[in-house]
């Protein structure tokens, strides 16, 4: 054929793209606008993706069932995140990885059999058409994979920042009671244990308790927030008694004293805890590794020895 009779050919294929374009601005413009001035700098994975990520998180907002916004929410809050990401951007995590997933491992999976098919010996050659089937495993475990890497990696920061708190709390208890039993009010203990404690989840955590506190906030508010971001119950029960006695008017100082003395004793039960464990976890390397190498010395040389007097022979 010649140019000119392909011309109304390409012309048509123009007046689509230019088509889809608008459909899809139209469709990018009519989603509604995310106000992320009051985010933090998000995380390298959501970083990575740059605008693709804040489209799609702009796409699933509107789509997100409440009880799946609330779950993202309380595993935001858990792993500190929440003042970097929001619910919608977890689920744009999951689809967007799912998709890069699956076309690589497809891809990847669709080129074994090529591999093979072309170091392959004659008499092998008919099985490298049943691997052909391999690019459609390949995106299924992809897309199972995507789906589940974000949300395995935010429980993970979740449950790493919950161990990290329950190691400090008792440092944290410590020098709150001692500042309120020298006559320092709860907010000014606070403060201190902000300025002198060592740095951590839950040094930042009492750091925004005291910011909300100034921006206004009441402290039994800021408290309870606190508890909810944690989710731990140590320091719901802490919060529980501070908030508890504040309102009743009672001292604070045996309560603090108290708390203080039952999170070491807990953390101590804990530490017991883990080192019961530890023959448990130490057995299977044993049985594996280093049984079979102290057989194998303890046994060579009698198997020499029986082996030059012919016994084994």
């Amino acid at each position: 054929m010649s140019d000119l009779e392909l011309l109304p050919v390409w012309l048509s294929c123009a007046m689509a793209a230019m088509m889809a374009w608008a459909a899809l601005r139209h469709w990018v413009m009519s989603l509604p606008l995310q106000d992320r001035r009051w985010l933090d700098r998000a995380p390298l994975l959501w970083r990575a993706a740059g605008p693709l990520m804040r489209l799609t998180s702009r796409a699933i907002a509107p789509l997100l069932p409440g009880a799946l916004d609330d779950r993202a929410t309380r595993w935001l809050k858990r792993a500190g995140l929440d003042s970097r990401l929001t619910a919608s951007d977890v689920y744009a995590a999951q689809v967007l990885t799912a998709l890069v997933l699956a076309v690589l491992l497809g891809w990847a999976a669709e080129g074994i059999p090529q591999v093979l098919s072309q170091g392959a010996s004659n008499g092998s050659e008919g099985s490298a058409p049943a691997l052909s089937g391999g690019s459609s495993i390949g995106m299924v475990c992809g897309v199972l994979i995507g789906l589940a890497w974000p949300l395995t990696w935010l429980r993970e920061q979740g449950s790493r920042r919950t161990r990290a708190v329950a190691r400090a709390l008792p440092f944290y208890l410590d020098v709150v009671t001692l500042s309120v039993e020298s006559g320092t009010h709860l907010t000014g203990a606070l403060q201190y244990a902000v300025s002198k404690g060592p740095p951590g989840p839950l040094r930042d955590e009492l750091d925004r308790v005291l910011g909300e506190v100034r921006t206004g906030r009441t402290r039994a508010q800021a408290l309870r927030a606190l508890a909810e971001r944690l989710d731990s119950p140590a320091v719901s029960n802490w919060v529980a008694a501070l908030v508890s006695s504040e309102r009743q008017g009672s001292s604070l100082g045996p309560i603090l004293r108290a708390q203080a003395e039952q999170r070491r004793q807990e953390r101590f039960q804990q530490a017991e805890k883990q080192a019961m464990r530890a023959p448990v976890k130490m057995l299977f390397p044993l049985l594996v590794f280093i049984f079979p190498c102290t057989f194998v010395l303890l046994l060579f040389p009698v198997a020499v020895r029986l082996i030059e007097e012919g016994l084994l022979r």
